[in-house]
């Protein structure tokens, strides 16, 4: 009886045991002038690490790399990987095709000096990714050479082409219609990689009013140019080697529709690729930062999930 009492509490003091964390802030590429930067978050030692690719969220509109959740961010590192989060280049000023670009780059640019400077091992990467981030994550599964090991996509989507995103959308017509001239007037025409303004959210409601997004993040028009977006749509492009995947998705998600991370498990399935989807019953969208993150008992069971998922796959 101590025995099994004296096991248990050195398993839970394990659990919460923190690791000190180092960030250190690097560019991994450049366009033009322009830096485009990554965050590094290491544990002590040199020892080679898996590592994850984090992508965040903001419509490809906005966000930044500093979207990472501390929490999570934390989690990450105590169970062993290292945890590398991006910035991209956002829509509208740059259209999905460079955004794309900068997955791969920072891909190789994490395979390449993320070995030499951090200790990464390069065939121990797994990429994950919130909303935006994680359709991003979701393109990972076929677009990144050598495939990722794992991807993981908290309320992703699939498909950018569909009537969710290229008519107007019944939440944010609800809303107060954004004017044209202040939903044009909030971006630009210069590319930038960190959208920390908030006022930047405003033209995503407007794109969504009028159905627009795939238009001014993709530069194509889904009704006339359906074929384009084979190369946008990661439901388009899954196959037996497609990267093992977990969803995670609310069925209460008023932004990207639940029916999108469904849609994917049953694609992934037909193709017998490994997978898991986590419904969130009653998750809306960002559900795991609400209620105090990792503080929710619930939110925290779900992630222990996708830390089991990962370290299955990954290390």
């Amino acid at each position: 009886m101590f025995l099994a009492c004296a096991l248990a509490l050195s398993a839970l003091f394990a659990k919460v045991t923190v690791m000190p964390v180092t960030r250190e802030t690097v560019t991994y590429k450049m366009v033009g002038d322009l830096k485009i930067q990554a965050d590094v978050y290491r544990g002590p030692g040199d020892q080679v690490r898996p590592a994850i690719l984090f992508l965040h969220g903001g419509a490809l509109i906005g966000g930044s790399r500093s979207n990472l959740r501390d929490d999570q961010m934390q989690r990450y590192v105590d169970a062993g990987f290292v945890v590398i989060s991006i910035d991209y280049r956002l829509a509208p000023e740059t259209k999905l095709p460079g955004i794309i670009e900068d997955l791969r780059d920072a891909y190789a640019w994490l395979r390449t000096h993320g070995q030499r400077q951090y200790h990464v091992d390069p065939d121990r990467i797994a990429v994950v990714g919130h909303s935006a981030g994680g359709y991003l994550t979701l393109m990972a599964g076929f677009c990144l050479t050598p495939r990722p090991k794992a991807l993981v996509a908290f309320y992703g989507y699939g498909d950018v082409a569909g009537e969710w995103y290229s008519r107007p959308d019944p939440f944010y017509s609800r809303q107060p219609a954004v004017p044209k001239d202040e939903a044009y007037r909030v971006v630009g025409s210069a590319p930038l990689s960190e959208g920390t303004s908030n006022s930047r959210f405003r033209f995503y409601i407007y794109c969504r009013q009028h159905g627009l997004w795939p238009k001014e993040v993709a530069g194509h028009d889904p009704d006339t140019e359906q074929r384009t977006f084979d190369a946008f749509c990661p439901i388009r492009n899954i196959d037996r080697n497609y990267s093992p995947t977990m969803l995670l998705h609310g069925d209460q998600d008023t932004d990207v529709p639940y029916e999108q991370s469904v849609a994917m498990a049953e694609a992934l399935q037909r193709s017998r690729v490994q997978h898991e989807f986590i419904t969130v019953e009653g998750g809306g969208h960002g559900f795991d930062g609400a209620h105090g993150g990792l503080k929710d008992p619930d939110i925290a069971t779900r992630f222990d999930k996708v830390l089991d998922f990962l370290k299955r796959h990954v290390q």
